[in-house]
């Protein structure tokens, strides 16, 4: 998908794969601004939870993305108050399925906003992450809500030591939990052109370092990145790979 506007584009790309799983319950969606050009969200996220619990959780956070990128409006609403109500209101509605249904569904949660004047803004919840690129450099990264992440910043363990450690996958905050979300957003001035925004979720940055990454989203179209992400987690996960998911959109000049 590439989105005009007076002086860049936005070229976007989704890349989603149910891993070795039996049910896919990640969910995924680049949504272009149904008003106004150069604008969007990217959504990713990781539901979890019995069969089909999971899955309502992940289908639920999108919908509700949907219904609330409609009623935005980039030059008046605050995209940071926007995103942390898509937290809030995702939350809520999981919740409620969960009471409905008599299941437990939770679900992470990673999202961007690029507006028309390529300011950008992310929000996350869990251990689905928000990248920023600046060619292959990462300039920022969402913090994992997860047990490995606090004992990396209690300097416990290393990053590479977190992904082998057996207690890896336990969150301290997601959707649809008792306790309310986490609301961690992350504000950036403006992209450059060049830049990259990449939601994925643990199933897909698992198997890839930073450098990597960031190699990758450089070297390739979204278009292209995302399937090579894709077949290379896939690749490496030997027959034992989560459900995955990513949502990425470059900055490039204008043709």
């Amino acid at each position: 998908m590439s989105t005009p506007a007076s002086s860049y584009r936005l070229v976007a790309a989704t890349g989603l794969h149910r891993g070795d799983r039996l049910y896919q319950q990640d969910q995924v969606e680049i949504l272009p601004h149904p008003r106004v050009s150069g604008c969007l969200m990217g959504v990713v996220a990781d539901g979890m939870g019995g069969k089909s619990g999971g899955r309502k959780a992940a289908d639920q956070v999108i919908l509700t993305a949907r219904q609330i990128f409609e009623r935005y409006v980039p030059a008046k609403d605050d995209s940071v108050s926007l995103l942390q109500q898509l937290v809030q209101e995702a939350h809520l509605m999981i919740k409620l399925t969960a009471i409905a249904f008599e299941e437990e569904p939770h679900s992470t949660l990673a999202a961007f906003i690029v507006n028309p004047d390529r300011s950008a803004t992310t929000v996350h919840a869990g251990d689905s992450r928000v990248y920023h690129f600046r060619d292959s450099d990462v300039v920022f990264r969402t913090q994992d809500h997860s047990f490995v992440q606090r004992l990396i910043n209690e300097g416990q363990l290393t990053e590479e030591e977190a992904n082998t450690h057996p207690q890896s996958n336990l969150l301290t905050g997601c959707l649809g939990t008792q306790a309310d979300p986490p609301l961690a957003s992350h504000h950036i001035d403006q992209l450059q052109i060049g830049d990259t925004l990449m939601a994925c979720s643990d199933g897909m940055w698992h198997y890839f370092t930073p450098r990597e990454l960031g190699a990758i989203v450089q070297t390739l179209p979204p278009r292209e990145a995302a399937e090579m992400l894709v077949s290379k987690a896939r690749h490496r996960a030997r027959g034992g790979g989560d459900n995955l998911s990513v949502a990425l959109v470059r900055v490039e000049a204008a043709a």
